[in-house]
């Protein structure tokens, strides 16, 4: 099944996001009752160009000047130096099919919802938390780190009474409420409260398009296809040929003045010098990067941006929470098989070769990734050996730091159905984000997800 046959509204959903995430482009009709995506209408500017057509784009930073922008980023490297955490979001995009990621292998009501697209009792590894349940095998590489204690997994993570529309539920999780009314999302939010005005890199889409999950209110964020196409150079100024030069002797000079009794020189002659390290920083993804481990070969940018992510991190620049997509699509209403296999693959081999990549570097410890869907499937197959839109989904907390245990019960397929057939959630979404923001992120997350009182917070790390 190619990415453009899914169900309309899945494909409907992603054309739309993607023209407002254009900002000033306009927005396409929406159906009444849709929310608008967070993030619409926020102003977008280009500030550093290297690629031809290519610029990294910075939304909500109207009033940050090219200057300001290359000395922020540098002053907030200084500042964060080796040890500010990085939340890393990844998208399953369509609603994963939870019940054949996890597949209960235990239960004889799972073969009987799915005569033909249920594994083989033998097929994938063992679940070591349930004995019911086992792997896909194209998840083994998510299996493997969990069995190293390094994933945490959320097997019937959701909201209570789920719309199952792909662009209102999508919403919700963005926006970390069930409120179609919400502008920012839930990390944008948590941007604003701990941001700083001239730091763009603290919320980062690797991505086209901004991830609406970080758009903000106040503080500017960023998006940047690939660690590689990131440049240093003020927007409308090609590239010198003296650049390095002039740029090190600018950081001389302000070396000297880094200690003068004159506040103003000071601060000068300090922006100088940590612009010039940023550069050099910067310098070794100018012809691309290094990676000490190897990544999946896809055709596909996501094993190569997760790789361009842990360079990024590993050199210093200030990311705080970073959102990306994975590759496939998961919204499998015909022949789920190959799809699911597919993208479920590329998807779980590239993150266990992150995860190494970080554990190379000496940095995993300072790296949470959190993986997520907007929904799951429903129990039954339908007529097309597809899965149509569900209610509770899976999630993963992938680290060094996680507790490596499961997050809620697993209600299972025999008993554990609603009234429609679907599997019923046991761990709200707003409950995990509260514990990431309280216990990973240091933040209150009453400031940022709106009800969160009313929820018991998991206990996420060791």
């Amino acid at each position: 099944m190619s990415d453009l046959d899914g169900c309309r509204d899945c494909n409907r959903t992603e054309f739309l996001r993607k023209a407002i995430a254009e900002a000033g482009r306009g927005l396409p009709g929406i159906e009444p009752g849709m929310p608008l995506p967070a993030g619409t209408g926020m102003s977008r500017r280009s500030f550093v160009s290297r690629a031809a057509g290519f610029a990294l784009a910075v939304y909500g930073g109207s009033k940050l000047s090219s200057y300001a922008f290359d000395d922020g980023i540098a002053q907030a490297a200084a500042d964060a130096a080796s040890s500010q955490r990085v939340l890393v979001s990844v998208f399953l995009s369509g609603g994963i099919d939870s019940l054949n990621v996890l597949f209960p292998a235990g239960e004889p009501a799972y073969y009987s919802l799915r005569p033909t697209i249920a594994l083989s009792q033998s097929s994938g590894k063992p679940y070591t938390e349930d004995s019911r349940l086992r792997w896909h095998p194209a998840a083994s590489g998510i299996a493997t780190l969990h069995d190293e204690g390094k994933v945490s997994v959320m097997p019937a993570i959701g909201y209570a009474n789920s719309d199952k529309s792909h662009f209102t539920s999508r919403h919700y999780w963005e926006v970390g409420a069930t409120d179609a009314t919400l502008r920012t999302g839930w990390l944008g939010r948590y941007v604003d409260a701990v941001g700083k005005p001239d730091n763009p890199l603290q919320g980062l889409t690797l991505d086209v398009a901004l991830q609406p999950a970080i758009a903000t209110a106040k503080m500017p964020v960023a998006t940047l296809e690939a660690a590689d196409q990131y440049g240093f150079a003020p927007p409308g100024i090609a590239p010198h040929p003296l650049e390095a030069s002039i740029i090190e002797e600018a950081a001389n000079i302000g070396a000297l003045h880094a200690k003068s009794p004159d506040a103003g020189l000071q601060t000068a002659g300090s922006i100088a010098f940590e612009s010039n390290q940023l550069y050099q920083q910067l310098a070794s993804f100018r012809w691309g990067f290094s990676s000490p481990v190897a990544y999946p070969s896809s055709t596909d940018p996501f094993p190569h941006r997760l790789a361009g992510l842990a360079a990024m991190i590993a050199a210093g620049l200030p990311l705080g929470v970073v959102a990306i997509t994975s590759p496939g699509r998961f919204d499998t209403h015909a022949t789920e098989a190959g799809t699911l296999q597919n993208g479920l693959q590329l998807t779980s081999d590239s993150l266990l070769a992150f995860q190494r990549d970080l554990e190379a570097r000496g940095i995993a410890d300072r790296v949470l990734i959190h993986v997520w869907s907007e929904f799951g499937r429903r129990a039954a197959e339908n007529a097309s050996a597809g899965t149509d839109h569900g209610s509770a989904g899976i999630g993963f907390l992938i680290g060094t730091k996680v507790k490596g245990q499961q997050i809620g019960e697993f209600p299972g397929v025999t008993s554990g159905l609603d009234g429609q057939g679907n599997l019923t959630p046991t761990t709200d979404f707003r409950a995990v984000y509260g514990a990431m923001l309280s216990q990973w992120l240091n933040t209150d997350p009453t400031q940022i997800i709106p009800g969160i009182a009313a929820y018991q917070l998991p206990s996420l790390l060791k």
